[in-house]
């Protein structure tokens, strides 16, 4: 990727991260003019907001609030991590689930 494809892609990428919305928004803003650095927060995004819905509905049934704290504390510092790579124009995985997001998500955005 190339610095002036970053910086095109830039504003998708930070969008992908703000919501489960956002990350739609910035699909299909993509849509039209495919960029490599967009795509690629963009898989990681969905496959952070996928994993915390089906994750959060089984975590509820436990009923603890210690077990729900720990899950949104582990989301929170992946979702920055990964909104603090796109805004520093860095594409670099999330720890642990970034590589799966990649191979799993490989034909989104291409």
């Amino acid at each position: 990727m190339t610095e002036k494809d970053i910086e095109a892609g830039r504003q998708n990428a930070i969008i992908s991260y703000l919501t489960i919305f956002g990350t739609i928004i910035a699909f299909f803003l993509n849509n039209e003019n495919k960029n490599e650095f967009a795509s690629f927060h963009i898989r990681q995004a969905l496959g952070l907001w996928l994993t915390f819905f089906a994750l959060g509905y089984i975590i509820g049934s436990f009923d603890s609030w210690t077990i729900s704290l720990g899950f949104y504390m582990f989301f929170c510092v992946l979702f920055i991590y990964g909104f603090m790579n796109a805004v520093g124009r860095k594409a670099q995985t999330v720890p642990l689930v970034g590589n799966l997001y990649q191979k799993i998500f490989v034909n989104l955005g291409k």
